[in-house]
């Protein structure tokens, strides 16, 4: 792609998705699972809120109505997802567990600590998909926030050709989504401490994955 092609895609195509988007999930119908974990964060100040990367669609447009910040790839494709996050009003920090990953994390953890919820994506920008990354784990340790993970299903959907199925839901459907029990992290990690708490949330998330989808007759996206 030329640089002036490029230019004229990053201006014009995250415009045009959000637009579309917004009046296509505004159709969908939520339900919503454990609102009360919610709450909590909300009341705590700011929460470090992963979710699995095939959710990615949705959650930024579910997620526009509070303050906060997403961790973007630092690629060249990341740059779309970048505009779509600061059109929806989300502020940006670039980086992944591959690419300035440390400075990033030292970012969210600025925001973090200004209130803002932190939005990260648990697998990754490369996966395995539906395994945990240790991002979360780290950013709930520095931050001195809960981690709040959230998961949806939908009953309608198209899902992708990508290595992680990324799913988009279909106008009209039903979207059941579960905000997931608070994980607080203490602030002295260990290499031992980080692999638990890692595994702990990627076991909660797993489960509400399997809950959900079940819930909507499928045994995954």
């Amino acid at each position: 792609m030329s640089n002036l092609l490029y230019k004229t895609s990053i201006a014009l195509i995250p415009r045009l998705y959000v637009a579309l988007s917004s009046l296509w999930f505004s159709t969908c119908r939520l339900e919503v699972r454990q609102q009360e974990n919610l709450d909590k964060v909300l009341a705590h100040g700011a929460g470090v809120v992963p979710f699995w990367h095939y959710s990615l669609f949705y959650m930024l447009y579910h997620l526009r109505q509070y303050p906060g910040v997403a961790m973007v790839s630092a690629s060249k494709d990341g740059e779309y997802i970048a505009r779509v996050a600061e059109l929806l009003n989300f502020e940006t920090v670039r980086g992944s567990s591959n690419r300035f990953g440390i400075r990033a994390l030292k970012g969210m953890v600025d925001h973090v600590k200004q209130g803002k919820n932190a939005g990260i994506v648990a697998d990754g920008s490369q996966g395995p998909a539906l395994k945990a990354q240790p991002g979360a784990v780290l950013l709930a340790a520095k931050s001195g926030s809960p981690i709040m993970p959230i998961v949806w299903a939908a009953k309608r959907y198209k899902a992708f050709n990508s290595w992680d199925r990324t799913v988009l839901p279909l106008p009209f459907t039903t979207i059941i989504l579960q905000y997931g029990e608070l994980l607080w992290v203490e602030p002295e990690l260990t290499t031992e401490t980080v692999e638990h708490y890692r595994q702990q949330l990627e076991t909660a998330m797993n489960s509400m994955y399997q809950q959900l989808w079940q819930e909507l007759g499928r045994e995954g996206h």
